[in-house]
């Protein structure tokens, strides 16, 4: 069975302890300079449509500790940016590497290569869902808190791609989660429907509020990220104009718990979404957050392109 990641939703709870617990053993072991390579000689395709940092670098070093090689694509480089299909494209690598990973705009294009290809894919970012952040998210705050069931999380911002695979991720591990955004950008209510039934099972709270003040009060995780995604730098004035009210700063971490975590996936876009007092500040791991999608992701590369 070919094991692709697209999204949280489609890893059962099971699955993704499962990869937390790889993680933290990964993690361990590079730090004791332990060296294993359990992908030797494998070779994993990234394709990027879209510009990036830690996806990029994270998963390149992340094939190189475990023993395998990654190959850099660009769709300036590919026949893809000059019209071959996604099927076609799909196809021809699926011959020549072990795995892929995109980062692309459209999430149809994550789900037609995954039809397509006879290799595990990977999500590593579409404008729909960022699985590989969120489950190095959670990773992060297990490592803090030694646990997840039962934590609120406070999520700060625009209901984009990182609100939903946050949702998706509260959901199947018990994690009450409000999403705090202005009216008209709240996150797509399909996923929100289903996130709805599986915290029905898990224990969880799905909230989405407009006022970002009661979204924060008593969290023990406050989480933001930029309000200008990828792709919507038309919209920057009138985002900015919408989300007044939503910065991340002291007063509003005055609200949440005394030990809570402050968390952005980065980039930021410093005194926008939050202030540099915050994000260097006590409170902050986003620094570890950045580190441990090396780890996590190396687990999901274990898991999907091992054995």
């Amino acid at each position: 069975m070919k094991k692709d990641l697209l999204s949280i939703a489609d890893l059962g709870r099971p699955e993704i302890e499962e990869l937390l617990d790889l993680a933290e053993d990964l993690k361990a072991r590079q730090k004791r300079g332990e060296r294993y390579t359990p992908l030797l000689g494998k070779t994993l395709g990234m394709i990027f449509e879209k510009s990036s940092t830690r996806t990029r670098v994270s998963f390149e070093v992340g094939m190189y500790q475990l023993g395998g090689h990654a190959l850099f694509l660009s769709s300036k480089d590919l026949q893809i940016g000059r019209g071959e299909t996604i099927a076609d494209t799909a196809r021809v690598l699926s011959r020549y590497v072990d795995g892929l990973v995109i980062r692309t705009f459209g999430h149809q294009v994550v789900e037609e290569l995954a039809r397509c290809a006879s290799i595990p894919v990977i999500n590593g970012l579409t404008d729909l869902h960022h699985p590989c952040q969120v489950l190095a998210d959670l990773f992060t705050i297990r490592e803090r808190r030694q646990g997840l069931k039962g934590l609120k999380v406070a999520y700060v911002g625009d209901g984009n791609n990182m609100a939903h695979s946050l949702m998706e991720g509260a959901a199947k591990l018990g994690i009450h989660l409000v999403i705090a955004c202005p009216e008209g950008y709240e996150p797509d209510q399909g996923i929100h429907r289903e996130v709805l039934k599986e915290a029905a099972i898990s224990g969880g709270k799905i909230e989405i509020d407009h006022d970002p003040q009661r979204a924060v009060e008593g969290a023990d995780v406050l989480y933001t990220d930029v309000w200008t995604s990828m792709g919507q730098e038309q919209e920057r004035e009138k985002r900015l104009e919408a989300f007044q009210g939503f910065q991340v700063n002291a007063p509003l971490l005055s609200l949440a718990k005394p030990q809570v975590l402050v968390m952005h996936c980065l980039p930021a876009h410093r005194g926008e979404e939050i202030t540099d007092e915050v994000m260097d500040g006590p409170h902050s791991v986003v620094w570890d957050q950045a580190e441990n999608r090396l780890h996590l992701q190396k687990a999901i590369l274990v898991k999907r392109m091992g054995g």
